[in-house]
């Protein structure tokens, strides 16, 4: 019997945030949540950063300056908590759209003051949190606010609608080990969350497009671009110049979902806000794997190879001493080993849920 699939409808998110807001990120995000799922969304990708906002202020303000202080102060104070009432919030509206939801966020480590991560956040149908992905290098001023990540949540998901999401920001959607680990754990759908621009001179969608229909034709998956825009209060309060205006005032564009063979399944949009959709299906993947498939037999897995560690660094590793029932004698806690997963071996692809 032939495999039967399910059609699945993908929507890519553009709009800007509620800039360094983290109450009203949560009330615009829920919006925009149940209008995917009022609309028939399988699966919601958001920006980069969408909740309150990314740090775009290192591109124009020095790192030391009074303003860049204040803003990084304003992002930390409004960055979302995991457990929180707001991120109670947040699942409770994907719960009631009843749509898969990757949303990019500035994650404040609970318990810390200024601990941040730039994070992916994968809510399932059912708003309970399955994955979060911490981006695992910060890019250029990112790095003044958000702390490395880990591959905890390097992971290909599985979904209610049958297909596996994975999800990388920005820089990370052009590091060939990370996606290749992806594609090894059989991503189908993979979100690339973008913000609303670069450093001056650089066009971010021109960038976007090129990154993503190369992965896509590589992965021989589906790709959702959610770029930011930019609102007039960002346009106000982030340039220093009228250069740097001018720069914002062109960028803010070019969410788009591209197919397997790199081709526009929703074209890149413009400066405008909304929601973009495509239509697909699993069995748009079929040929183009049997083609190529790069973690399965379109490869080599006796020459090449690539390991995967998942565990996260802490701060503090504390050994408890317990009390020997026979010894009476105080024996350390042993640390618990990292976990290493060979991601290609030579009977082929693994795919670890480690």
């Amino acid at each position: 019997m032939s495999q039967n699939y399910k059609p699945i409808r993908l929507a890519a998110v553009q709009y800007s945030p509620a800039f360094l807001d983290l109450k009203g990120s949560i009330e615009k995000a829920a919006a925009l949540i149940a209008e995917a799922g009022r609309n028939g969304a399988d699966l919601v990708a958001f920006p980069e950063g969408f909740i309150p906002t990314h740090p775009l202020w290192y591109h124009f303000h020095p790192a030391s300056s009074p303003e860049a202080q204040a803003f990084s102060r304003r992002l930390a104070q409004n960055s979302l908590v995991i457990p929180s009432p707001e991120f109670d919030a947040l699942c409770k509206a994907v719960k009631d759209a009843g749509v898969f939801t990757v949303m990019g966020c500035c994650e404040l480590e609970s318990g810390r003051l200024g601990t941040l991560y730039n994070t992916l956040l994968f809510i399932d149908a059912n708003g309970v949190l399955v994955g979060r992905h911490r981006k695992l290098v910060p890019t250029l001023g990112e790095r003044l606010v958000h702390c490395p990540g880990d591959a905890e949540g390097l992971r290909a998901y599985p979904t209610h609608a049958g297909f596996k999401v994975s999800g990388l920001m920005c820089g990370e959607n052009s590091n060939a080990l990370a996606t290749y680990a992806l594609d090894a754990q059989g991503t189908n759908v993979h979100v690339a969350s973008w913000p609303s621009h670069f450093q001056l001179g650089a066009d971010l969608s021109n960038i976007v497009q090129m990154v993503s229909r190369a992965l896509a034709y590589q992965m021989k998956a589906f790709v959702i671009n959610a770029v930011s825009t930019i609102n007039e209060e960002m346009l106000k309060q982030l340039p220093v110049t009228e250069l740097h205006r001018t720069y914002m005032a062109k960028q803010g564009r070019g969410s788009s979902i591209v197919g397997p063979s790199g081709d526009f399944l929703a074209e890149p949009m413009g400066s405008e806000e909304g929601i973009l959709y495509a239509n697909v299906s699993l069995s748009d993947l079929v040929s183009p794997k049997v083609v190529q498939d790069f973690a399965g037999h379109y490869n080599r897995f006796d020459l090449l190879s690539l390991s995967l560690t998942r565990s996260v660094p802490r701060a503090i590793n504390i050994a408890e001493k317990r009390l020997d029932s026979q010894t009476k004698v105080g024996l350390p806690q042993t640390k618990e080993p990292s976990k290493e997963i060979n991601i290609a071996s030579n009977r082929g692809a693994s795919s670890s849920q480690a």
